[in-house]
């Protein structure tokens, strides 16, 4: 399945960054991928390194993993919401929040990985079903305008960028 990538109106601004960030070519290949990607270059991590911050006030590299975890789940639910037309407004979250009460550091990196491998291929399973009339679907949620495409291509996209923070941030000369 080729999409292209959502314009703007689409989505709300703040979300370009992750759009941006999408090559061209095959989303599901590159969601598809993703998860292996990051179990090869984070799964040998110790507890220790996935407790570290890179500065004061940071998140862990492991609340960090979640944290695109969390976030997918929620993108993800509102992809449904959204291709199956439901025109319900749906809030926004706060991802502060949900890092302060999940409490990742007793987690492995391990678990933490699968986690986010799993959620990835119940989003890819609801992806595989779309046809086009559900990827123009437009719904709102955190106050704006968001369609079906544009939740994909911001699942990958914040991955993306998350995992490169990690490499610049959290194991700078490990990855």
């Amino acid at each position: 399945m080729t999409l292209s990538k959502p314009q703007s109106g689409e989505y709300l601004e703040h979300f370009e960054e992750y759009i941006r960030e999408v090559p061209e070519g095959e989303l599901i290949s590159l969601l598809e991928l993703q998860p292996e990607e990051a179990m090869l270059k984070l799964g040998t991590l110790s507890d220790e390194a996935g407790n570290y911050k890179y500065a004061e006030g940071k998140w862990s590299l492991k609340e960090v993993l979640g944290h695109i975890t969390d976030t997918e789940r929620v993108m993800s639910y509102r992809l449904l919401r959204i291709a199956r037309g439901d025109k319900t407004p749906l809030p926004g979250f706060n991802e502060e929040l949900f890092v302060s009460h999940a409490n990742f550091e007793r987690l492995s990196i391990q678990q933490l990985l699968k986690d986010f491998t799993m959620v990835r291929k119940a989003t890819l399973s609801l992806i595989r079903q779309l046809d086009d009339e559900a990827w123009q679907r437009v719904g709102t949620a955190s106050g704006g305008p968001v369609s079906s495409r544009a939740l994909a291509y911001i699942i990958a996209g914040h991955a993306i960028h998350h995992f490169r923070i990690i490499r610049e941030r959290y194991l700078v000369g490990h990855m």
